[in-house]
């Protein structure tokens, strides 16, 4: 079955370009993941860190 779909595809032309595409796709989306997170603001960390502990507290309040 994988012989079929291998041969198959070897018969489109341009076919090359597609794993060369989504490589870039996902080395751009995990590199600038990276970079958001790398360069995010302290005090944001701060507030996003106590969110599960906030949503608690509103929870045992009602």
């Amino acid at each position: 079955m994988l012989r079929f779909i291998k041969e198959h595809l070897q018969t489109i032309d341009g076919i090359q370009i597609f794993p060369l595409i989504s490589l870039l796709i996902f080395t751009i989306f995990f590199i600038s993941l990276f970079l958001w997170v790398a360069f995010m603001k302290k005090e944001y960390l701060e507030v996003v860190k106590k969110i599960p502990l906030n949503e608690n507290k509103k929870l045992q309040k009602r």
